[in-house]
């Protein structure tokens, strides 16, 4: 990138350090670069004017030429806002402004011919346009011939109360533009614009901020989407080609007799297809010479966690320990529970972890990890504290490792001298796309099979007024034997309204289940952890019929019993929380239901999260629904994994361009892995740009 587009905003003619402070504050625009590649999100045709009799509620914007009138300061002493009356001869139409009264009170003037454009509202049966975007009627820059495609930037109030809404960023961009369009240079080799028949660079960025029609904005962002993408899944794959050649990791050549022990006296069901290929995989990982870094991922209740310590015990034949972090004491005891029920009469030492061990506890665990009598290490974030010496780390089981930062996760992974192989387990299914993206640089292994015996669960959808339908639904499942799990939302645990319901539903279900026919728990966050875990474990050992809940128990209570997930409120869940609520139900192979009460008014969004949840129970669909409903920014884990700043493409909507755009950069790379050819060296200087400053986010153990 030329030196220009380096230079501090600040030396750009209308902005000033002010202005500067807040483009940083608030887009993280710091130089010349960040402008220019701060594209805009849609586009307006100005190329048409309105008549104010055609103006209709729709959701879209018009332009109208006509006078302003009867303008009047609303407010005591001092005005709160404007209104005023828009005239042509067709009629008239309402305006107001809450902000830059000053401005509009100087702006308009008596008989004067004015250009209007906005998007209608409607108060009091009467449309108005709130803040219009104001031209004079004669002013030069209008033309009503040609089209008048404008770009709209996504702006902020502070921005906008700096004058830097859309009409500021444009000018901004423009006055750059002026300045440097010479100096932008092509970044892609000749011979990928040629094959994929791509505008240049330059054309693309005038044509971005300031198009001459629709057609050429189409270009100019396929183009700008292409380069964005080839340069991230390049990234990604060197990364990942990096890690693969220069890690060097323990070599397992053994299944020996504990794995032997295990399978043929000690495995809990047949091992599915699915189960068998991912242990295969990991096997040729773990015996060639390098680190293993393999994702595994896997619906709840699919067997992830056999699989898992199966390939520890391959550890162990071969003479190294392994360790399982999980975020919570709740699924890191459910972990220790399940596993020493696996290895039962094994000579397989197993111990647990957590803030919660005692001193004396945790000073026997610590001796037996340094001296080698411990085999598996199952724990929490007290597992990577300096305190815990292994005396050989082979294999690192990370579950759910969104919730991990990326230091803790590296705490870990320098346990021993030779990194240790890490397998990365997940139990939110991650669309393709994103997996290409956010794990690109791991290995991928799915289980998309449950295990023998296990039924789907029905899920049906029911409304406030099905209450003693419900009712008489859970006393017959009781009646069987069955257990009942009760979710109520609870957004933060500060938010007094959802623990009243949580507490009211409570009070219901004492009266519609009376003492002592029927056994209650209820477990929330705010309640002491020995009283949390108490009624959970009354629940788990069949002493309470129904447990009364907020979403603590959404990862970790392993009931088989529990036949039945009522949530509450379901409308107020994301997809992905649903499911994993779901999850919790269904570990036997009794029929499963999950109920899903809602209000009877419903938005879009929650109606059709709702519909989906019944239609399917595939983890898949319903991660790549909700990738389509919310965006890639809140499903879990994205965040903190620093490829999700795409200036123009998207996850969502360029799935088809990802695929693409890895498919190129594998084949560039087979043919020249560090780009050091001629015909690559664009690419290679622009990858050598991005990685200036920027973490390694690639190394996600």
């Amino acid at each position: 990138m030329p030196e220009i587009f380096e230079n501090n905003i600040t030396y750009l003619k209308g902005v000033g350090p002010k202005k500067a402070e807040i483009l940083k504050k608030e887009l993280g625009i710091a130089v010349f670069g960040d402008l220019l590649d701060y594209f805009p999100f849609r586009y307006v045709d100005k190329s048409k004017i309105y008549k104010v009799s055609e103006v209709v509620n729709d959701n879209t914007y018009f332009q109208l030429a006509g006078y302003v009138t009867n303008m009047v300061k609303v407010g005591d002493k001092r005005a709160r806002y404007i209104t005023a009356t828009f005239t042509d001869d067709t009629g008239s139409i309402g305006l107001v402004w809450f902000r830059g009264l000053q401005w509009v009170v100087n702006r308009f003037k008596p008989m004067q011919k004015y250009i209007i454009f906005g998007k209608p509202s409607v108060f009091k049966n009467r449309f108005n346009f709130v803040h219009p975007e104001v031209e004079d009627y004669d002013n030069e820059s209008f033309k009503v011939s040609g089209q008048r495609l404008e770009g709209i930037y996504s702006s902020t109030e502070k921005l906008k109360n700096s004058g830097l809404g859309t009409r500021g960023i444009s000018t901004l961009i423009k006055e750059l533009l002026s300045q440097c369009s010479n100096k932008i240079y092509e970044t892609l080799p000749d011979y990928i614009i040629s094959k994929f028949n791509l505008i240049d660079r330059k054309k693309a960025i005038l044509n971005i901020h300031f198009p001459v029609n629709s057609e050429i904005v189409s270009h100019a962002r396929k183009r700008l989407k292409f380069e964005e993408l080839l340069l991230l899944q390049l990234q990604i794959l060197q990364q990942k080609n990096s890690l693969s050649r220069k890690i060097k990791g323990q070599v397992f050549e053994v299944v020996g007799p504990v794995f032997n022990d295990f399978y043929n006296n000690n495995l809990p069901f047949k091992l599915t297809g699915a189960q068998k290929k991912v242990i295969k995989e990991i096997r040729a990982d773990i015996r060639d010479g390098y680190q293993m870094n393999r994702l595994l991922q896997g619906d709840v209740g699919s067997g992830k966690t056999l699989v898992a310590l199966m390939c520890m015990l391959i550890s162990m034949d071969n003479g190294y320990q392994s360790c399982i972090m999980a975020p919570t004491e709740i699924l890191a005891q459910q972990h220790y529970n399940s596993i020493k029920k696996m290895l039962l009469n094994m000579n397989v030492q197993v111990e647990l972890l957590t803030g919660s061990t005692k001193k004396k506890e945790r000073d026997r665990i610590h001796q037996s990890l340094i001296d080698g009598s411990l085999h598996l290490l199952i724990g929490t974030h007290a597992v990577i504290e300096d305190t815990v010496q292994f005396e050989n780390l082979g294999f690192v089981v990370i579950d759910e490792q969104h919730r991990f930062g990326v230091a803790q996760r590296a705490k870990l992974w320098r346990k021993n001298k030779i990194p240790p192989h890490v397998l990365v387990m997940t139990a939110t299914p991650i669309p393709r796309t994103l997996a290409m993206t956010v794990y690109g640089n791991l290995e991928v292994s799915i289980i998309d099979e449950l295990p023998p015996g296990r039924k789907p669960i029905k899920t049906m959808h029911f409304f406030e007024k099905s209450r003693l339908r419900i009712l008489g639904f859970m006393r017959e499942q009781i009646k069987q034997g069955r257990q009942i799990y009760i979710v109520y939302p609870l957004i933060s645990e500060s938010e007094k309204m959802d623990l009243k319901n949580l507490m009211d539903g409570y009070a219901n279900m004492l009266h519609d289940f009376p003492m002592p026919e029927y056994q209650v728990s209820v477990v929330h966050g705010r309640m002491k952890a020995a009283d949390k875990e108490y009624e959970m474990q009354r629940f788990v050992e069949g002493k309470t019929d129904i447990m009364v809940s907020t979403t603590v128990i959404e990862v970790g209570v392993d009931v088989s019993n529990a036949s039945v997930m009522i949530i509450e409120n379901a409308e107020r869940f994301g997809l992905s929380q649903l499911h994993q609520l779901r999850g919790r139900v269904g570990r036997g192979a009794d029929q499963s239901y999950c109920l899903l009460i809602s209000g009877n008014k419903l938005s879009n969004e929650g109606r059709k999260r709702l519909e989906i949840m019944v239609e399917t129970t595939d983890g898949f669909k319903i991660a790549e629904a909700d990738l389509q409903l919310r965006g890639p920014g809140d499903l879990q884990g994205t965040q903190q994994s620093g490829v999700l700043d795409l200036k123009i493409a998207s996850l969502v909507h360029d799935s088809k361009l990802i695929v693409q755009t890895r498919t190129v950069a594998q084949d560039i790379l087979d043919i020249d892995p560090k780009l050091e050819s001629s015909e690559n060296s664009r690419l290679r200087i622009q990858l050598e740009q991005i990685k200036k400053g920027k973490q390694n986010w690639g190394r996600i153990s």
